[in-house]
């Protein structure tokens, strides 16, 4: 198969800034004097989560949760096929993928609430150890997501991180989306910050 283009900016760009995001979050979050930063760093989290959900539904071929949110039978068979080493190829997400993207997305939320709520002095402590569970919570299924671009890139003998950073996949032509969407991208960008510098006020 040819290398075609897969990922839009939109998703690469919203992939890495909530990689980033988080780990700026996670490594700030015990610190009081880098509260202001941490707080910025969730709501970077929260802004580019919402965009994704709105471009999950609205987005490219491949960014629709449509295309790649499977029943628990198919993420089964794709982590059995895997074992076995015939595992099936998917132009998109696989299906295991789909999974982890969904409760990336859901604990993203859910801790950006939790902490916003924390960091408006409401909830108490209760709160805050609950926002500090989902976090760790999110983080052993980011765990579990890079073993599992590993695992399926040795399998596939393709380099999914790369593809990430490309845009670029193996797939067939019918497979390739039209284009990159670099206008969107500037939308997200400035989405994310305003999201940013209003959840860190």
């Amino acid at each position: 198969m040819d290398k075609v283009l897969i990922w839009d900016w939109p998703v690469r760009i919203g992939h890495w800034l909530l990689v980033g995001a988080f780990a700026l979050a996670w490594i700030t979050g015990d610190s009081e004097e880098w509260r202001l930063v941490h707080a910025f760093a969730g709501g970077t989290v929260v802004g580019a989560i919402l965009f994704r959900l709105l471009w999950g539904l609205v987005g490219t071929r491949h960014a629709r949760f449509a295309s790649f949110v499977r029943g628990p039978r198919a993420a089964l068979d794709y982590v059995l096929g895997l074992l076995r080493g015939d595992a099936s190829q998917y132009a998109g997400h696989n299906a295991a993928g789909g999974w982890a993207i969904v409760a990336l997305l859901t604990l993203g939320l859910l801790t950006g609430a939790s902490g916003w709520l924390t960091y408006q002095d409401m909830g108490g402590e209760w709160l805050e150890e609950v926002h500090e569970a989902l976090a760790t919570g999110m983080l052993a299924v980011a765990a579990v997501h890079v073993a599992g671009v590993v695992v399926s890139s040795l399998a596939h003998r393709e380099n999914l991180l790369r593809s990430m950073l490309t845009g670029l996949k193996q797939g067939r032509p019918d497979e390739a989306i039209a284009n990159a969407r670099p206008l969107v991208l500037v939308v997200l960008l400035g989405w994310v910050v305003a999201c940013a510098w209003w959840l860190a006020r």
